[in-house]
């Protein structure tokens, strides 16, 4: 009797998970230190069956990967030169780029984009910098993984200069406008949101770019960007009926285990259910379709 029960109670279990893939978390971060395993089961506690870590600078780049095979079929790794990273480009780093970027577990290229909000490094310079990886990925044809901002038209035009040999291209953490998205939309690129939905309710915002229908789900990739964009679910800017929309489940996740100063992979339901909740559809529909864009953009298994 005893194994029935627990049989039964394994099952609601089940049947209480969504289906998720956080398709951008940086669980190389210093904030993620001797508890990793502990984060990475309570993601999959929550139903976050597989994860996909950021690399953004050859170390984390690595680290990313050395992660991935300590944890095959759960944790993927990305390797790439963030922005603010592309004055640390030297001659040696693309071999380095390729030797990482073309091993299995490795699904992407990137971090890489443009960022000229901060210019940690000079435009010219991200630029060249990011056509590299660009080149890169259109090589190994594996997908850009990549981060814009406020340089959509730079970047879009870096792409165009290779779009008869593009892969599939993902625009991580989503902080644009309509037109912006339109134009990535068209693309088929496809779009992540993370937490900073919780708080983005301007007029041009995610919000309502959501409602609006402009977002389609065919195109939403959902990620955690752990340790960053801990999802506010009890924020002054969520609507009230979005916040009705959060299950006990994945509010208990939410506020046992994720802060502001450390967000973690876990948080995902929540972000599903505000998605859902904005688009009027099921989370079980946004948790099942966010997943197969997922496994069809990165080819994971």
């Amino acid at each position: 009797m005893a194994a029935a029960g627990n049989n039964s109670s394994s099952m609601k279990e089940c049947y209480e998970n969504y289906i998720l893939i956080d398709t951008g978390t940086n669980l190389t971060n210093k904030k993620f230190g001797r508890d990793l395993e502990s984060v990475i089961k309570r993601a999959t506690d929550a139903g976050v069956q597989k994860m996909i870590v950021s690399g953004s600078s050859m170390k984390s780049s690595r680290e990313a990967l050395r992660l991935a095979h300590i944890y095959p079929g759960t944790l993927y790794a990305t390797a790439g030169v963030h922005p603010h990273d592309a004055k640390s480009w030297t001659d040696e780093t693309l071999a380095e780029l390729r030797e990482v970027a073309s091993c299995t577990e490795c699904v992407a290229v990137g971090e890489c984009g443009l960022d000229y909000n901060k210019d940690f490094s000079p435009p010219d310079v991200q630029q060249q910098v990011f056509e590299k990886q660009v080149k890169l990925a259109c090589e190994l044809k594996k997908p850009l993984f990549l981060h814009e901002r406020n340089a959509h038209d730079d970047l879009i035009k870096i792409l165009n200069k290779h779009i008869d040999s593009l892969p599939m291209v993902v625009i991580h953490s989503f902080t644009g406008t309509l037109a912006q998205v339109q134009t990535y939309v068209k693309m088929g690129i496809y779009i992540g949101i993370t937490g900073y939905l919780c708080k983005d309710n301007s007029e041009d915002g995610v919000q309502s770019l959501l409602v609006a229908g402009h977002l389609p789900l065919e195109n939403i990739l959902v990620e955690s960007d752990s340790p960053f964009m801990y999802p506010n679910a009890r924020g002054s800017k969520l609507p009230a009926t979005i916040k009705e929309a959060l299950t006990e489940r994945s509010l208990s996740f939410l506020q046992r285990y994720c802060t502001f100063q450390r967000n973690e992979p876990c948080c995902l339901p929540a972000i599903v259910e505000m998605i859902a909740a904005f688009l009027h559809k099921s989370p079980e529909d946004v948790a099942l379709q966010t997943a197969f864009n997922a496994l069809k953009v990165f080819g994971l298994s």
